[in-house]
């Protein structure tokens, strides 16, 4: 079976890769859940950032927004003292304000539907032939990194949201001869 060759051979990465990176995801919640997650990933390794989700998901109340937004300094120092997340000031305030952003966005017209509207609710379907064919980013993602910050969202830039996008399944990047691109492109319509 061929998989993308950035799913290397460690478990917990391929594990992630067969199962749920590229599908398209419909929810609210999970989606700023994994840009916040892909926001703490900003110069590290995404393996690194799969190693401690769950440690991510008990320190940040399971990612609700709802509860992250009233957070404070008392709240950021107690993240700075928790050595199973990424303890970065910068990431950890700005999971915080975006928690705030996506409030304002979810009242307004659900941040689903405020995403999903880009790829005018159904996954581009990419067919690259390699992974080197796939860019770090697009001029979508540019576009929604913009956006994304003209609504309050900080460490969003254009990089962080091409992977998001990828990883939520809006774009199709499995490579053609992955066994998920198929699969992937099956998925491609809100059930």
């Amino acid at each position: 079976m061929e998989r993308c060759n950035w799913a290397g051979i460690e478990p917990i990465y391929t594990t992630y890769h067969d199962t749920e990176w590229g599908v398209p995801e419909w929810d609210s919640r999970a989606l700023w859940e994994k840009l916040i997650l892909d926001g703490f990933q900003a110069g590290l390794s995404w393996i690194t950032i799969l190693k401690k989700r769950d440690n991510f998901r008990d320190a940040f109340q399971g990612f609700d927004p709802h509860v992250i937004a009233g957070w404070g300094e008392e709240d950021v120092l107690r993240l700075l003292g928790n050595s199973g997340i990424v303890r970065h000031r910068g990431k950890i305030e700005a999971a915080i304000h975006n928690a705030r952003a996506w409030q304002e966005i979810e009242a307004r017209e659900g941040f689903d539907n405020f995403m999903w509207r880009y790829v005018d609710g159904a996954p581009l379907q990419n067919r690259f032939a390699t992974q080197t064919d796939v860019p770090p980013q697009t001029p979508l993602s540019v576009q929604v990194s913009k956006d994304l910050k003209k609504n309050g969202f900080k460490f969003c830039g254009p990089t962080i949201v091409y992977a998001w996008m990828e990883a939520c399944g809006l774009v199709n990047d499995h490579i053609l001869t992955c066994h998920r691109h198929a699969e992937c492109a099956s998925m491609a319509k809100k059930g």
